[in-house]
């Protein structure tokens, strides 16, 4: 096979780079910040470019939110207690920030170990082979005593435990989600999955009373998300399950009759994937609202969040 001739460029039509339309000019270039600025002066020095734009819109849409005295609704993973974001999440809460939290079954595990110990996040990897991860007596008794008594009680799954924990008096109840929200009167939801969470597998868990309370704290974030006109909903951490919770009780609050086709919603997480995208941000917001992807570390953007938000609605 013999090789081409090199093909002659000559002949290459051209354009004046100066009538070309273009995406970036020196108008979106960022600004060179002083150190010891503030945080006003970080946001305003951000490129208006792709997050550069879109964080500090998400931000002033959030202030609107608040200001209009519409619901901000959290859906979380347990990741989010584990990098230490509670006392900010907490701090939220206690502004009339945040209005709801719904949580996946993790979280009511390292958020009441926090409470009652002040650490958790066992080494999986070296108590896996002998049996036993996950079998930590305290954890397995409180949480499961807690469900199995909200079943009788008719509590939801997040009520219970609340409720569970300021009874306890733990020592570290001020760092804990759930206890501050009883405190409160936040209604916090739990989403469980069967089988995904340590205190399943104690003698004292009760399948019936897991369901019932979690069932019964899904009807609850209908009852939320049904409200949701004109608010927000955040997913911070949930890959899967508070996603698929979230469309879910969308739809049922539709099919009731309930409007919520404008609203905002915002995805965190440190990368990007199919349902979160779908879930939280696209489909959503297709008939109105704004979603948003965000994405990078909880421990860095939720910080960054917190205090941009303060600050607008300083303004």
């Amino acid at each position: 096979m013999m090789t081409p001739e090199p093909l002659d460029f000559t002949g290459l039509r051209t354009y004046s780079l100066y009538g070309r339309p273009s995406k970036v000019t020196v108008d979106n270039f960022g600004k060179a910040i002083a150190a010891g600025s503030s945080v006003r002066a970080l946001v305003e020095s951000l490129p208006d470019q792709l997050l550069g734009r879109d964080f500090p819109e998400l931000v002033r849409k959030l202030a609107a939110v608040h200001r209009r005295g519409c619901p901000l609704l959290v859906g979380m993973g347990a990741h989010v207690i584990k990098v230490g974001l509670n006392p900010l999440l907490i701090d939220l809460m206690e502004r009339s920030i945040i209005t709801g939290i719904a949580m996946n079954g993790a979280c009511i595990i390292h958020d009441a170990e926090i409470a009652m110990a002040g650490f958790t996040s066992e080494e999986v990897g070296t108590v896996l082979g002998d049996g036993t991860f996950g079998a930590a007596k305290e954890t397995g008794e409180v949480l499961n005593g807690a469900i199995n008594e909200g079943a009788k009680k008719k509590m939801g799954m997040g009520a219970a435990v609340g409720a569970a924990l300021v009874a306890g008096n733990f020592p570290h109840n001020d760092k804990s989600l759930l206890a501050t929200a009883s405190r409160l009167g936040i209604p916090v939801t739990v989403h469980v999955a069967v089988g995904t969470d340590i205190i399943h597998i104690h003698p004292s868990a009760s399948g019936e009373a897991i369901g019932a309370t979690s069932h019964l704290d899904f009807r609850i974030f209908c009852a939320q998300v049904a409200r949701l006109q004109g608010g927000a909903y955040l997913n911070i951490g949930s890959a899967v399950l508070l996603p698929e919770v979230f469309l879910k009780a969308l739809t049922v609050v539709r099919n009731l009759g309930h409007q919520v086709d404008d609203l905002t919603t915002a995805n965190f997480d440190f990368i990007r994937q199919y349902r979160t995208l779908t879930n939280v941000v696209n489909r959503p917001t297709a008939n109105g609202g704004k979603g948003y992807n965000i994405t990078g570390h909880h421990e860095l953007m939720i910080p960054l969040l917190a205090a941009c938000l303060l600050d607008e609605l300083e303004r």
